[in-house]
């Protein structure tokens, strides 16, 4: 049985002085530690012993066994894609086409929700305390995600994708877009858990012009533009033919690289190609598990970081599991360079943690508010059981939090100071029953959805209650 110090009414308070048994800082783990909550923000940090005289009214909280560490940072995921999950399984590149979009313009307002609000309660769950969203194909507006995700909990990059080559697209129609794109960053900006951003969903998908546009106003107010490039090997071949470019060379010609700009994967680049990454301070999501699941390659992140190229880690939605993701970062970068290499560090611990938490707060243009346990930034953080077999005897906890720890040592998970799950459950809400509702209306819009499978699964098609179509 829990200790009854640690059940959640014990932190529920609005301040809050926690005495673990290690703080996760910027230079590491910290012993005899503590830390102060206060208003949503944390207020001081420091040696147990001092913390507790500057705050005499406060009754300090011992957790022993117990690690406070921030948030995971989840810097590229598809909210509205949570309904599809094992169908993009076993599929070759490009399920966008095939998969994503069939399903989310499928998705009414009720079903963008029920999506949303599902992707982030996997995402608390995992550990993740904000994620960043591409931006959803699905009609509608969208507030309806940020209302899903603001219920949850979890902070969110809210993307609004601004695509404007189609065939029925004229001159009238990319001024409304770029109207709607300025309301979008107007209406989020300030506000407390969602965050704007602008998305082009590959850089084939935009006119140079709208490219440069939306680049320029993230730019201009503070934000992430977004955009995926280089990921297949299909689409860089596109790129070649209609182009004479290559995706980020795109970018780079229309305008749109930038500190301001977050280009979900680039695994398939060359040397000039991370040259232009690192000169223009663009940022990368490393999506490693999206590379073992549906990708073409391995983005070399390793190679990004000795070039001093931004990045983060990213789930690209498959996943919602920080820990793992932070294994298969490391374990990606050893099979597809390590080894051939004789790297046996393959950056170690620490940089797979720091690129899980302040690189992904740099890579969202969120550093001077998430990403680590400092006086002043948002109090989103995990309260992480150390005191399992799996972590005993501990030599190195950074390396021990990278390869053994599990989501289920998380214990609680706050966001702006506020516990939002106990383990694995919300507090405030029937998180059970929302998920019964989800069972029903998942399997009857999946069903419709012209969705093709290369790989037909029979178990998928009487689970559905209607074939789904494949590619012969």
């Amino acid at each position: 049985m829990k200790n009854e110090q640690f059940a959640p009414a014990a932190l529920q308070a609005d301040e809050l002085l926690l005495l673990p048994a290690f703080v996760l800082l910027a230079d590491g783990p910290q012993a005899a530690h503590a830390v102060v909550v206060s208003n949503g923000t944390f207020t001081d940090v420091g040696p147990a012993d001092e913390v507790i005289a500057r705050h005499p009214h406060l009754a300090p909280l011992a957790l022993p066994g117990k690690l406070v560490m921030p948030g995971f940072i989840d810097a590229h995921h598809h909210l509205t894609q949570s309904f599809g999950k094992a169908l993009a399984f076993g599929e070759p590149s490009e399920i966008y086409r095939r998969i994503w979009v069939p399903l989310e313009n499928c998705l009414d307002e009720n079903l963008v929700y029920l999506s949303a609000k599902l992707a982030a309660l996997e995402a608390l769950r995992g550990g993740f305390t904000t994620v960043c969203d591409a931006g959803t194909r699905a009609s509608g507006d969208a507030s309806t995600i940020a209302a899903a995700t603001q219920e949850v909990g979890v902070r969110c990059v809210l993307g609004l994708i601004c695509n404007d080559l189609a065939e029925d697209i004229d001159a009238r129609a990319r001024a409304a877009i770029v109207v709607r794109a300025q309301q979008h960053l107007a209406r989020w900006d300030g506000h407390a858990l969602v965050h704007p951003s602008l998305a082009i969903s590959v850089p084939e998908a935009g006119s140079d012009g709208m490219l440069q546009t939306a680049s320029a106003l993230c730019a201009e107010a503070g934000v992430i533009f977004q955009t995926h490039a280089n990921e297949h090997l299909a689409a860089v071949e596109r790129s070649i033919v209609r182009r004479k470019m290559r995706p980020i060379e795109h970018l780079h010609y229309a305008g749109a690289l930038g500190p301001q700009t977050l280009i979900a994967h680039a695994t398939l680049v060359t040397p000039s190609e991370l040259n232009l990454l690192a000169r223009t301070r663009t940022a990368i999501s490393y999506n490693p598990v999206a590379s073992s699941w549906k990708g073409n390659a391995v983005a070399p992140a390793l190679q990004m970081d000795a070039l001093g190229i931004r990045f983060g880690l990213g789930t690209d939605g498959t996943r919602s599991d920080a820990f793992r993701l932070v294994d298969a970062a490391e374990t990606a970068q050893r099979f597809a360079f390590g080894l051939a290499t004789g790297d046996s560090s393959c950056g170690a611990g620490e940089l797979w943690l720091d690129r899980a938490l302040r690189g992904g707060a740099d890579a969202l243009r969120l550093d001077a508010r998430i990403g680590e346990i400092a006086p002043g930034k948002a109090a989103d953080f995990l309260l992480v059981d150390l005191d399992v077999p799996e972590m005993r005897p501990s030599w190195d906890l950074t390396w021990e939090l990278v390869r053994l720890a599990d989501r289920s040592q998380i214990d609680a998970v706050f966001v702006a100071g506020k516990l939002r799950l106990w383990q694995g459950w919300p507090t405030q809400w029937d998180a059970r029953a929302f998920l019964r509702e989800v069972d029903e209306v998942a399997r009857e819009v999946v069903a419709r959805a012209p969705i093709q499978r290369v790989h037909a699964t029979p178990s998928l098609r009487s689970a559905c209650g209607a074939p789904l179509s494949a590619v012969e």
